[in-house]
């Protein structure tokens, strides 16, 4: 790590806790944006504020004045989630949580912003855009809807995310797909009430609902070539509400993921033609909603091999992966790199035993990792910017 980074250290950890005591979720991120503003104001750095909301974007300017800026992006919002751990800094706020670790993001992002402001060891701007309402709300994209690109335009973008079950300092990357597409589907089943003791004279939304989630699990195995990627999860059925009727109406919810545009459009095909079918031969009738919610997360080959460089020189290359397996979670990053070229990248949180995963109740942030990532922002704008000689 950079020994001037290593110096703060302990503000970075009470930043963190103070961040994870105080967890608000997505487009709600008050505070949080507040506690931003206020420490880069005085580390020195010009602020913006209102992006997205409550987006927030930090303003360094080099030592030596160029047009060339990159933008390095940490996500603020946390999950609806009750925590489960017994910290001193645990969750203030009942049913919000930062179980994703986007506490810790912003704190090491904090940290690089203090270091490149007193340092400025760089040729051109970087910019640090703290964005809100990662978590399913698309903050990244508002923050593009307002402007964010044309505002503080940029050769670059660069993101990172902590991630449990990689060893705690070590990195990972690949260039192409990083992290698939993320879609949502509500299916709203119609048939008609009746009596439980006579379902003979309804149409059982239950029933016909219930073979529509088989019928959705045949996209996958069998309508799609084994070696592309697909998931099709339903995470929600809602109906009735007493014990001795047939409900008029059950609601399916739930998600897809793909790597490929052809894949991502087949599902939403599929699952209307399943539901459609499964309901009409039932004497039922169904409305379909498919919302394309996150694109895939594409890294750019030179941006990612030169991420892939900076942490190797920071941890060694023996500690950098450079071909992992992309994960079928999504990220909202995916807008920014829709735009700019750019790379994302995995931290390792240490291990992911005891519950210590994403978006668990009994999750924390590595503290330890605070100076590494740090350190990983401020060299990627020291190499990418570097000084004239």
């Amino acid at each position: 790590m950079k020994p001037k980074i290593a110096g703060f250290i302990d503000d970075m950890q009470c930043w963190r806790h103070d961040l994870h005591q105080h967890p608000e979720l997505s487009f709600a991120e008050e505070w949080t944006s507040r506690f931003v503003a206020e420490r880069l104001r005085s580390f020195g750095v010009k602020v913006h504020t209102g992006l997205g909301r409550t987006g927030v974007v930090g303003e360094i300017r080099g030592g030596e004045k160029g047009k060339r800026a990159i933008g390095l992006r940490a996500d603020m919002d946390a999950l609806p989630i009750r925590e489960m751990n017994d910290l001193d800094y645990r969750s203030a706020t009942d049913g919000a949580m930062h179980a994703c670790g986007h506490d810790g993001h912003v704190a090491m992002l904090l940290g690089a912003a203090r270091y490149l402001a007193e340092t400025r060891d760089f040729t051109g701007t970087a910019y640090v855009i703290f964005q809100p309402s990662e978590e399913n709300a698309g903050g990244g994209r508002a923050m593009i809807e307002d402007g964010l690109f044309e505002r503080f335009p940029v050769a670059a973008v660069y993101g990172l995310h902590n991630w449990p079950g990689i060893a705690a300092g070590e990195f990972a990357i690949r260039s192409g797909p990083m992290m698939a597409s993320m879609d949502t589907f509500e299916i709203a089943v119609r048939g008609r009430g009746a009596h439980a003791a006579m379902p003979h004279l309804g149409c059982d939304s239950i029933a016909i609902a219930c073979s529509i989630v088989g019928g959705l699990q045949m996209i996958t195995s069998r309508t799609v070539s084994p070696t592309d990627s697909l998931v099709v999860s339903v995470t929600q059925i809602h109906a009735g509400d007493a014990w001795n009727v047939l409900p008029e109406e059950t609601v399916i919810r739930g998600t897809t993921r793909a790597f490929k545009r052809s894949v991502r459009d087949h599902a939403g095909r599929s699952i209307r033609q399943i539901a459609a079918g499964i309901a009409q031969a039932h004497g039922a009738s169904v409305e379909v909603r498919y919302v394309e919610q996150y694109p895939v997360t594409v890294n750019s080959a030179a941006e990612t091999e030169f991420a892939a460089g900076v942490a190797a020189g920071l941890v060694g290359e023996d500690k950098v992966s450079r071909n992992l397996d992309p994960s079928m979670g999504a990220e909202d990053f995916a807008f920014m790199l829709e735009r700019v070229p750019g790379a994302y990248i995995w931290l390792g949180n240490g291990p992911a035993d005891d519950g210590r995963v994403l978006h668990s109740p009994h999750y924390d942030f590595n503290d330890e990792i605070l100076p590494i990532g740090a350190s990983y922002w401020a060299g990627l704008v020291e190499n990418a910017l570097p000084r004239r000689m």
